[in-house]
């Protein structure tokens, strides 16, 4: 499994949609409580976004928006509009029935779909800077989600939540390429999301995704990379912020916390499962690294 789909699946990164809006003129939201990721895509017009500590930015047609750490937000016809809360009960209930959260005078001029996205950990959001913005590509794949996202929108029909739930998946996949791509993955701190943009790196990050449990060595993980071990000691603490067994065990334990928070199953062989052949071993660096017990952790996670 590729680092990402992996991360992703571990961090059980989910997306729900919240909205869709239709403003008129003399509009703004205010945007807080927000359950995780906020996303934001105009499909139509224009709108102003707001961050305390940003300039204003203008999102014109086809732009995304994302803020990984849901960031309390306003969204406006013009920077400095009044806003009023957003409802997210009325969103909710206007959603369910193909409906839209309208807000402004006049007729739409602006149509924004919402939603946030849900995660366990910040294993991969909170990689990401504080605001994502994407401008409009018209050949991107990301357009053509988007309009199968508004057509589920508009005609609600059996099984649409799945679809849209599982259409924001995909979108968020093609956001986190796309962003990958971008010059600004650059300028973030070193991380395995950002570290993806080598080629070398990635190698031997899916090496170590791909067999967790194998009892990997600097050597063997050199070779499967295709460099010396010498590059690979330079490389990859240089763009993942850790060398590479050290990453290998906080990833165990991600995997094992996983685990402890969705099964059942006992400390052992989720133990052996991460590449432990002693449980004590296990115990002793899960609460190294989660600054807490397994038993503990899992008590905490069924709560």
């Amino acid at each position: 499994m590729d680092p990402l789909t992996d991360a992703l699946d571990v961090a059980q990164v989910r997306g729900t949609v919240a909205a869709t809006v239709h403003a008129g003129d003399a509009w703004g939201l205010d945007i807080a409580d927000i359950p995780g990721a906020a996303f934001h895509a105009v499909t139509e017009g224009t709108a102003w976004l707001c961050l305390d500590d940003r300039e204003p930015l203008r999102l014109m047609p086809g732009d995304l928006a994302l803020l990984p750490a849901g960031t309390p937000h306003r969204l406006a016809s013009d920077p400095g509009r009044p806003c009023d809360p957003f409802d997210h009960v009325a969103a909710r209930q206007a959603l369910g029935t193909g409906g839209r959260l309208t807000v402004g005078t006049g007729p739409a001029r602006t149509r924004i779909l919402c939603a946030s996205y849900h995660q366990e950990t910040a294993l991969v959001l909170g990689l990401l800077p504080d605001l994502v913005h994407l401008p409009a590509d018209p050949e991107a794949p990301i357009e053509h989600v988007l309009r199968l996202l508004g057509h589920e929108i508009r005609r609600p029909r059996v099984g649409a939540p799945t679809v849209l739930d599982r259409l924001l998946d995909v979108l968020l996949v093609h956001i986190m390429r796309t962003w990958l791509e971008s010059e600004d993955a650059g300028r973030v701190p070193p991380s395995w999301l950002a570290a993806l943009r080598d080629p070398t790196v990635a190698a031997a990050l899916t090496a170590l995704h791909t067999e967790p449990a194998r009892n990997w060595t600097l050597e063997t993980l050199a070779r499967r990379a295709g460099v010396s071990r010498a590059t690979l000691l330079r490389r990859f603490p240089a763009l993942v912020g850790q060398p590479p067994l050290a990453y290998l065990a906080r990833w165990r334990m991600e995997l094992a916390a996983r685990q402890l928070r969705t099964t059942d199953d006992a400390i052992g062989p989720i133990a052996r499962s991460v590449g432990y052949t002693s449980e004590y071993a296990f115990n002793r660096a899960f609460s190294r690294i989660r600054g807490t017990t397994p038993g503990r952790y899992r008590a905490h996670h069924r709560l």
